[in-house]
């Protein structure tokens, strides 16, 4: 198991001043979102799209201080790529961000990555209970390597926070169909 992916570890750096206090605990996720990925997807080319895709889909939660965080996201991740020179990336990892609380299959373009991006996030905000048939042991392992450290409790009071404060308004605005 990847113990150091250079791509997060940078960027996590750079947002480290930001995430402050959560850095930890998101960096794990990230890292856990990252490597379920790769079990369900473990082809070079597509790695690379994965850990930056993975750094970035919930950023707007810090940089933006919202739970409605997919368009900051986005953003972010848009501005990272616009810098580093990987234009022909965007429309694909705006894609993994958007549709990667997507409760069903996601059907268009990039569909194999936009789909193993999804299902990588839902193996790691479920715990494991969904898996997408990856080996519930490889699940586990990556849980204890990279400890949740109350990531999914700061999950659920920011969203439980949000659905309070607008109960008719888009409650869960980081959710689709």
């Amino acid at each position: 198991m990847a113990t150091s992916i250079p791509t997060i570890d940078h960027l996590m750096q750079q947002y480290k001043h930001i995430i402050r206090n959560d850095f930890d605990r998101y960096n794990n996720h990230v890292y856990r979102v990252f490597l379920n990925c790769k079990m369900l997807d473990d082809s070079i080319e597509n790695e690379e799209k994965y850990a930056i895709a993975a750094v970035f889909h919930d950023i707007g939660i810090w940089t933006d201080h919202t739970i409605d965080y997919l368009n900051p996201s986005i953003i972010k991740a848009k501005e990272y790529l616009n810098e580093v020179g990987k234009l022909l990336w965007m429309y694909e990892i705006a894609l993994m961000i958007d549709m990667h609380h997507k409760m069903s299959k996601y059907n268009g373009k990039y569909e194999a990555t936009v789909e193993v991006f999804r299902k990588a996030d839902w193996m790691d905000v479920s715990l494991g209970l969904l898996n997408f048939g990856v080996n519930k042991q490889f699940i586990k392992a990556n849980q204890k390597q990279y400890k949740n450290l109350g990531f999914h409790q700061f999950l659920i009071k920011a969203t439980t926070k949000n659905f309070l404060q607008h109960p008719f308004r888009n409650p869960l605005p980081m959710f689709k169909k």
